[in-house]
């Protein structure tokens, strides 16, 4: 028998035959996630608990076979994806509230809760956990805590690093790990929590995770600010980051996305506008105007046309528009080519400008919007991929952005995780020296290797390789 095949017949003493599944039809549907990557998985488990965990992954640990974590798919850069097949570990039935203390401001889920779920727990309760990425009524705490997501309100509350006491896990070998703590204090050891978030379950599965909880805001506001280019918006990014009323989002929409919120949305968008801002402003009832006036005093500048919407409908519209433009732009060209850069804040009005010029150069569409509040840009190349030329185009226009983002002091990737399809572009980022480094941390997690083979990191050179 080979490995694989011993693998399965004792994972079949450890799960009962509906939450462990070989069919091809599984075996293809779980093979792939939202950046359309594709590799059929060979057997696909559906845990319960954390001691399951434990025992799939002493099992696969013993026989060799990469296994690959998937929550709900809606990754776009391939980390779910199991490029070497093998076992996919599911965490979607694992989505139990564990442990739920208001007076203490934490809650302990396990790791396949839909955000939006864990968001109606606590908001309940007059909690909310800030992360919340626009895919919050599909993704789960897990996927969260695998890529640090942390969409639009990180700017005043943090990622979800920032927002995670401690964590259980299981590494390569079937060993639990535990991190953290249940205080917001502790030095006790090295920080195993805030290594294992963001690392794409290549050093560890996540089972639970102890999570900080924020009191919710007595009260919002939300800005919308139209300005004639985008480079004016850019720069009412800067000033209004600059003084000292934090808002607890922005976001910024260029021109091409503006029209296509144009032809797809009811919101009214002036036909002068080239850019739009969403501000939004939180905090306690009797203070809230104050902070209105100097966000609005510092988003002004010419050509700016700034409206306050203060009722919840109207704060649900502009917002539900925002977050449907990315799903928009599937229906805009074949192929949508997503990236989340980052910069810093003052550097957005030139990586901007860049964008524009890479555009023209190479004669395809790039759509921008995203989280301004921190430099986290969401960049869209738009292609079709039957098009040879068009795609060609589209591969040197990325790598310059990839390039002009890294000039700009900046990093690939804000939240979306670098998976399988951004590992290449890896090393123009890190040294080698850090790199070494950060794979003999990986075998120390996973000394067989089998923990989301081909994630995060290039691989290393061979033999051979002159790298």
């Amino acid at each position: 028998m080979t490995s694989l095949s011993v693998l399965i017949e004792r994972l079949g003493g450890v799960l009962p035959a509906d939450r462990l599944m070989t069919d091809a039809g599984s075996a293809w549907a779980y093979g792939m996630d939202n950046s359309r990557v594709h590799h059929a998985a060979d057997v696909v488990v559906f845990p319960e608990s954390h001691d399951e965990v434990v025992e799939i992954m002493r099992l696969a640990a013993e026989c060799h076979v990469p296994v690959t974590t998937r929550g709900r798919g809606t990754g776009t850069a391939g980390g779910s994806v199991p490029v070497e097949g093998g076992v996919v570990l599911v965490t979607d039935r694992m989505t139990r509230v564990l442990d739920f203390r208001p007076e203490d401001r934490l809650i302990v889920v396990e790791a396949g809760l839909i955000n939006a779920d864990l968001q109606k727990v606590d908001a309940e309760n007059g909690f909310f956990w800030p992360p919340d990425p626009t895919s919050n009524a599909l993704c789960t705490v897990g996927g969260n805590l695998g890529c640090n997501a942390a969409g639009p309100h990180a700017v005043k509350y943090g990622t979800t690093r920032e927002n995670v006491l401690g964590l259980r896990a299981v590494d390569g070998q079937g060993q639990t790990i535990r991190a953290g703590s249940q205080t917001t204090k502790g030095v006790v050891g090295h920080d195993l929590t805030r290594l294992l978030i963001g690392s794409e379950g290549t050093l560890g599965v996540i089972t639970e995770a102890t999570l900080k909880l924020t009191p919710l805001p007595e009260t919002r506001r939300l800005l919308r600010a139209f300005y004639p280019t985008m480079h004016a918006a850019s720069e009412a990014v800067s000033r209004v980051m600059a003084q000292p009323a934090t808002p607890a989002a922005i976001e910024f929409i260029d021109g091409n996305a503006l029209d296509l919120l144009r032809r797809n949305s009811q919101a009214a968008i002036p036909d002068a506008a080239g850019a739009m801002l969403m501000i939004e402003i939180d905090g306690d009832q009797n203070g809230i105007d104050g902070l209105v006036e100097r966000v609005v005093d510092a988003a002004d500048g010419e050509g700016a046309d700034i409206a306050v919407a203060e009722t919840a409908e109207e704060q649900k519209g502009l917002w539900a528009a925002r977050k449907a433009l990315s799903p928009t732009l599937r229906q805009v060209a074949p192929k949508k080519i997503n990236e989340d850069v980052v910069v810093p804040v003052s550097r957005i009005p030139r990586l901007i400008e860049t964008l524009d010029a890479i555009a023209a150069r190479h004669a395809i569409t790039i759509v921008s919007f995203g989280h301004a509040g921190n430099g986290n840009i969401h960049v869209n190349l738009l292609v079709d991929p039957d098009d040879p030329a068009q795609l060609h185009g589209a591969e040197q226009a990325l790598d310059e952005v990839f390039s002009a983002v890294l000039a700009f002091d900046g990093t690939l990737s804000g939240e979306h995780g670098i998976g399988y399809v951004k590992r290449g572009f890896i090393d123009r980022e890190i040294p080698p020296e850090s790199l070494a480094l950060m794979r003999g941390i990986k075998a120390v997690f996973d000394p067989h290797g089998i923990l989301n083979p081909h994630k995060k990191l290039p691989d290393p050179p061979t033999a051979n390789s002159s790298g």
